[in-house]
């Protein structure tokens, strides 16, 4: 299977680049969900990302992601193609030398700085909408699928989410919360749709997998497949301490998460709501898992207890 992956990106690489290729191996683990390929030829070597052809609109936003990062001041590779053959949607971009974040010798305080800093400039960048589909590159203007319940906006996902809180919730039955709690969870998804926030850019997986630091300790951000348009900086924070959660390798240690904060230049009180926001996803998650994806739900109702109980403690 992994030769066929390998030849396939062979193929690929050789019609783009115009070359012989000399060497080729594929790039297995670091939580890849695309099969990677890393191609050179005498004289380029380049990485071929490659996945079904429903993963096209998704590569179309990566490339755009990353030029827009780039016109901000972060680094990133060079998407050199996006393309389709046959059922596989691919896309070319420059080799980047160097260690991934995870085993680079840099001190990780320094690349956690370095992301929060990232982070303000991504949040920087000009968007319109809510959601993860781009729908419109000229405009940057962002879409989310709508489903039952919910006609895609922010307003339509908070409120699907506060109608989900029913006496007979599933989540109730699966032991996320209790009657009470559930009473508890509908004021502050009630409280999250009445503030006013500001929509922004998110990459949607800043973590020490997703870098490269270099020889002169830069710090290039990769993978902007998770990228969606969400409430800012709220969102970004909350995917972080997702991680610390779950105990990630990838994910900030306590003191780490405090110097990325200080590299964006924020402090946990201008972000209240963020542990809320936290909630409204993994309950989402969650129901989508009950309605789509059965084997997942053991893994989400654990997670969504976690931080079920952690606001509960808090009595925010």
């Amino acid at each position: 299977m992994e030769n066929s992956v390998v030849m396939q990106a062979e193929r690929i690489a050789g019609d783009f680049l115009l070359e012989q290729v000399k060497t080729s191996y594929q790039i297995i683990g670091k939580g890849i969900t695309n099969q990677v390929c890393v191609v050179e030829t005498e004289s380029r070597k380049v990485v071929v990302r490659m996945n079904d052809k429903d993963s096209f609109p998704s590569f179309i936003k990566e490339k755009w992601c990353i030029e827009q990062a780039a016109a901000v001041g972060i680094p990133g590779p060079e998407v050199l193609s996006v393309g389709m053959v046959d059922e596989t949607a691919y896309m070319i971009q420059t080799f980047i030398h160097g260690d991934n974040g995870v085993d680079s010798k840099v001190p990780k305080s320094d690349v956690w700085r370095q992301l929060g800093e990232y982070a303000k400039l991504i949040h920087s960048i000009q968007v319109k909408g809510y959601g993860e589909n781009l729908i419109d590159p000229e405009h940057g203007e962002f879409q989310s699928p709508s489903h039952a319940g919910s006609d895609g906006s922010w307003q339509g996902y908070v409120q699907y989410n506060i109608n989900s809180l029913t006496e007979h919730d599933r989540l109730i039955e699966l032991g996320v919360i209790t009657q009470m709690e559930s009473r508890r969870v509908r004021t502050l998804f009630e409280n999250l749709k009445k503030k006013t926030f500001r929509f922004g850019l998110n990459h949607g997986d800043i973590s020490l997998k997703n870098t490269i630091v270099n020889q002169a300790n830069q710090v290039i951000l990769l993978d902007w497949g998770n990228a969606e348009v969400s409430v800012v900086p709220h969102s970004t924070v909350a995917q972080l301490m997702h991680y610390q959660i779950l105990g990630l390798e990838e994910g900030p240690s306590i003191e780490e998460f405090n110097v990325l904060m200080d590299g964006y230049g924020i402090s946990e009180k201008d972000l209240s709501e963020t542990r809320h926001l936290l909630l409204l996803r993994a309950f989402d998650t969650l129901r989508w898992a009950i309605d789509q994806s059965p084997d997942l739900i053991d893994s989400y109702a654990a997670f969504a207890k976690q931080v079920v109980d952690m606001i509960m403690v808090s009595r925010d």
